[in-house]
């Protein structure tokens, strides 16, 4: 989880790792494994531009995070190597940057980007009285092996890895500041003992409570 800056949009609360789709994140489908664009578009029940928000969620997890959702030969790949790792670190400032989009990284280290790895989660979107709305997915993914997360600083406060049960605890006694579709999400994760739990329920579509008119009010929708 990170911790966003003081100023701007969530400013001072925890959030999972996210941002906006950007208009070249419908242009890197021909890198994208086990997914396209018709299948994620079916997926998110819209016409079509699904792919963009699978491209993004990988896109934002590498600028924030710094986690390369993305196979080379079929591997994912490995940063744990010195010079790998600043490779990529600077790969990283150029795509914050828009000096660099994700298809440009593809073809400069023959990567294909592990879309079949990324998993739809849930779907928000914030309620009428917000002066700001936002219409937002949420995905999942595992970690890959051989990989170190880091927040970017200056964009963010602060980043943590925490199990979902601890983070609730944070919230709940008042130390972390968090909004409703976080604090469900985190509910959601609460219950399973293992990565391949909450997937295996995500494919099984048996991860998310009910959408209760209390819940939809807050800004959950039906995920399919």
């Amino acid at each position: 989880m990170v911790e966003r800056p003081g100023a701007g949009d969530f400013g001072g609360l925890h959030v999972f790792p996210g941002g906006k789709v950007d208009a070249a994140d419908n242009t890197v489908e021909a890198y994208c494994v086990g997914i396209d664009d018709e299948e994620a578009s079916r997926r998110l029940g819209v016409r079509s531009g699904g792919i963009a928000y699978w491209v993004a969620a990988i896109r934002e997890s590498f600028e924030e995070a710094g986690a390369v959702l993305c196979y080379r030969n079929g591997v994912l790949i490995d940063t744990s190597e010195t010079e790998v790792g600043r490779r990529f670190a600077g790969y990283r400032d150029a795509i914050h940057s828009g000096m660099l989009s994700m298809a440009q990284l593809c073809e400069l280290e023959s990567l294909m980007l592990a879309t079949d790895c990324v998993h739809y989660f849930s779907h928000w979107i914030t309620p009428e009285a917000a002066p700001r709305r936002f219409d937002t997915r949420f995905f999942l993914a595992e970690m890959p092996p051989g990989q170190a997360v880091v927040h970017r600083p200056g964009e963010l406060e602060d980043g943590v890895w925490v199990r979902p049960c601890r983070a609730l605890a944070h919230a709940e006694q008042g130390r972390w500041k968090m909004i409703y579709p976080t604090i469900t999400t985190l509910e959601s994760l609460a219950g399973h003992s293992s990565v391949s739990s909450i997937i295996q329920a995500v494919e099984n579509a048996e991860h998310l409570p009910e959408v209760t008119v209390e819940r939809h009010r807050q800004g959950m929708q039906h995920a399919r």
